[in-house]
């Protein structure tokens, strides 16, 4: 027998209603992740990539189906699953290092294992020397790093990233998805990541699955076996480019579709 994947996503619907409409956001959605494996949803703005992670959250209840991590049915949020965010949702009241330890806290740890922990993070993620400052005092990717620290000091089994870097300037972002890289090479943590941005979705993974336009299916699975560590050097390589067309060519037909459904 294989190993039981670390995340079980069976024929998930979700429904919207809208003004006395139904709306069908996601249908018939299934795929499996493995443990320590870094899996990208990429798919076209709008297609209901978010509300899938959102149900793997236990933020939004699914209409039909069921989630699994471990499995263990999701139903509802739990420590077991670190999240974030595209906006920034750090408490603009507690410094850098306070944001981190925040989670640690309510958990009840012993204070010298929190700051133990804490500092890892703080230089896992680069921040050092920025631990008594305050979210206002930061910029939009040193905030993400105090996010996805936050996130990973909590020790979940699986790590949820919807867009984080998708406000960032194209420098700040590149630099952040390299940034990412390592520290997944470092702590082989389950990664599930959302982004409609082909290139990232690439660099970032092991499994992209692309998903339809409104209402997301998986339309396809694509393995992506470039070598790690990677570095942003091997977005200019011929496998790079040759995976990143594909991508692209699955991604523009979805958007075709949908702009065609919006003129009908």
């Amino acid at each position: 027998m294989g190993e039981m994947p670390k995340l079980q996503i069976e024929k998930v619907f979700k429904v919207f209603s809208q003004r006395g409409r139904e709306i069908l956001a996601i249908e018939n959605i299934s795929l499996q992740i493995k443990n320590k494996e870094f899996t990208t949803i990429l798919g076209p703005s709008g297609c209901g990539k978010s509300t899938l992670l959102r149900i793997v959250a236990g933020l939004t209840k699914p209409t039909q189906g069921v989630v699994r991590l471990d499995g263990k049915v999701v139903s509802g949020p739990g420590q077991d699953r670190g999240m974030v965010f595209q906006s920034y949702t750090l408490f603009p009241w507690l410094t850098v290092k306070e944001n981190i330890q925040f989670g640690l806290e309510l958990s009840g740890m012993e204070k010298s294992k929190q700051e133990e922990i804490v500092q890892e993070f703080i230089e896992k993620v680069g921040l050092k020397g920025f631990e008594g400052a305050y979210p206002k005092e930061l910029s939009g990717g040193m905030k993400q790093r105090v996010a996805i620290a936050r996130a990973l000091a909590n020790n979940p089994d699986i790590l949820l990233l919807d867009e984080p870097f998708g406000a960032l300037d194209a420098q700040t972002r590149s630099l952040m998805q390299e940034l990412l890289t390592q520290v997944w090479e470092d702590l082989h943590k389950t990664i599930l990541f959302v982004t409609h941005d082909v290139e990232e979705a690439i660099f970032l993974s092991d499994r992209v699955f692309v998903m339809t336009a409104r209402p997301g299916k998986i339309k396809a699975e694509i393995e992506i076996p470039l070598e790690r560590p990677r570095n942003y050097e091997m977005k200019s390589s011929e496998a790079f480019i040759n995976l990143k067309k594909q991508a692209l060519a699955l991604i523009r037909e979805e958007a075709i579709k949908a702009t065609q459904n919006k003129v009908n």
